[in-house]
């Protein structure tokens, strides 16, 4: 994965992807899009939600916020190339059932400190915690999807006792079996870990179409079509200043998070998990994930869903959530 050849593959491969026309995703296109009226926020959600700053660990955390004051709180950390804002259509519902939910633009991501390091999951997950202290939280939620399980699974690891139950969607944790097989088969899914590793190099080449590169970056790992409008909140987060290296240093930092997670697996995290991807996404292999890292593990695969499940398939996501963090099960992911 790390080998020359590795990086000259993913380099060209990049490269391919830009010169491909528009039509490439057209079996995508044809999918009815069940998120075609989900455009932008929910009505009210500025009613409900508030936006806030905090020095945290040391790294300046943007964070959304809202629900009962005196509700549990759960902690929403998105993934790449995303922000706070993927959760959108999640928060309210899960406000409605009583939580006090927090959307974070973790560090280096969205309205976040673009910081220089810091990147490794350990790290950013004692952001993560500094911030929940600061909010007055003894004991969290948490749910993370894509770089955000492995931050998640980093609070959870370094601080089980404060975390109730944790959510992982659609991403393997480094140092697992089903992330170590993927790294060694060459998983195409993940062709761009090699061209992001690459420091200097992939902000040359993708720089000065970040917007491009982005929005096509989404609609390849789509099944239900996401909005143009909505993936261009997260395009233009990314092509801000200083976010495109903070995005890449997540990827750099992979090699020190499998050190650092092999450790923590020595000890099983405890709490319930839930592990749920999409049937056109990870399927199943979250599942046998989670179980690789926890010995009380639910979940299985949400339905006409892809990569992005809480864009392309809320409504779901949210039932199984409050489900889980209710400590009941009422409607049952398929398996």
């Amino acid at each position: 994965m790390r080998s020359a050849s590795r990086r000259l593959f993913a380099t060209v491969l990049f490269a391919i992807c830009l010169a491909l026309p528009a039509q490439r995703n057209l079996a995508a296109a044809q999918v009815e899009p069940m998120s075609a009226a989900r455009v932008g926020l929910p009505a009210g959600f500025n009613d409900v939600f508030t936006h806030h700053f905090a020095d945290a660990n040391g790294a300046r955390l943007h964070y959304v916020i809202g629900g009962p004051v005196d509700g549990q709180m759960i902690v929403l950390l998105h993934g790449w190339p995303q922000t706070w804002y993927a959760w959108r259509w999640v928060m309210p519902a899960l406000a409605r059932a009583g939580y006090r939910v927090v959307a974070v633009d973790y560090r280096g991501a969205g309205d976040s400190e673009k910081s220089r390091g810091g990147y490794d999951k350990a790290t950013m997950a004692a952001d993560i915690h500094a911030l929940a202290q600061q909010l007055g939280a003894r004991t969290v939620d948490l749910v993370g999807r894509d770089i955000g399980v492995m931050i998640a699974y980093a609070y959870a690891a370094q601080w089980p006792d404060e975390v109730t139950r944790l959510a992982m969607l659609d991403v393997p944790v480094p140092g697992t079996r089903v992330w170590d097989e993927a790294l060694a088969k060459h998983d195409p899914q993940i062709w761009h870990f090699g061209l992001f590793q690459q420091r200097d190099v992939a902000e040359m080449l993708i720089g000065d179409h970040a917007d491009a590169f982005i929005t096509d970056f989404y609609k390849q790992r789509e099944y239900v079509p996401v909005a143009d409008e909505d993936i261009a909140v997260y395009a233009r987060a990314y092509a801000a200043p200083g976010g495109l290296r903070a995005g890449f240093e997540l990827y750099r930092a992979f090699p020190e998070d499998e050190k650092r997670f092999k450790e923590f697996m020595k000890r099983k995290l405890s709490m319930p998990v839930l592990a749920l991807a999409g049937d056109k996404s990870n399927g199943t292999t979250e599942l046998d994930m989670a179980r690789e890292v926890a010995t009380n593990v639910q979940g299985g695969v949400a339905p006409n869903t892809g990569h992005w499940l809480p864009d392309e398939n809320p409504d779901f996501l949210s039932k199984q959530l409050i489900a889980f963090f209710a400590g009941g099960a009422r409607e049952r992911p398929a398996n």
